[in-house]
């Protein structure tokens, strides 16, 4: 075999493995990004603190176990009390989730439980809020 031909074969071999790790690499880095670290728990409790200084949106996101997210809009209008605000946080969740799964209830005026009618565990996030003034503390029970 002439040494031309092995550099050749060598260097063609050197490309195939560089370029089969790069598509590797692109392949994997998404999936990670995708996948958050979620907690889960069978019972929520979503504390709300302080009244509403601004029209604004609050958007939290659903995730029972091993399934789709359901994302759930609280509307808020500038002005509202803490306990409204609660109010519309209720409001919002009851509508969003399936009764048959889940039970929303108010707790102490500013706080909104949310828990699943089956031991099935599910995660809450915060995924955004545009509120002034209102902030949203949540804990698993």
């Amino acid at each position: 075999m002439k040494l031309g031909t092995l550099i050749w074969s060598a260097q063609l071999g050197l490309l195939a493995l560089f370029l089969g790790q790069s598509a590797l690499a692109q392949d994997a880095a998404p999936a990670a990004a995708a996948a958050p670290d979620l907690k889960y728990s069978n019972k929520w409790r979503i504390e709300v603190k302080e009244g509403a200084n601004n029209d604004g949106v609050a958007r939290f996101r659903v995730t029972p176990r091993g399934e789709a997210a359901i994302e759930v809009t609280v509307n808020v209008k500038d002005g509202r009390s803490e306990n409204g605000v609660a109010q519309d946080v209720k409001k919002a969740f009851s509508t969003a989730l399936d009764r048959k799964r889940f039970k929303v209830e108010g707790d102490d005026f500013e706080d909104v439980l949310v828990k699943s009618k089956s031991p099935a565990d599910f995660s809450l996030e915060l995924v955004e809020s545009t509120l002034k003034g209102t902030h949203f503390d949540l804990e698993r029970e």
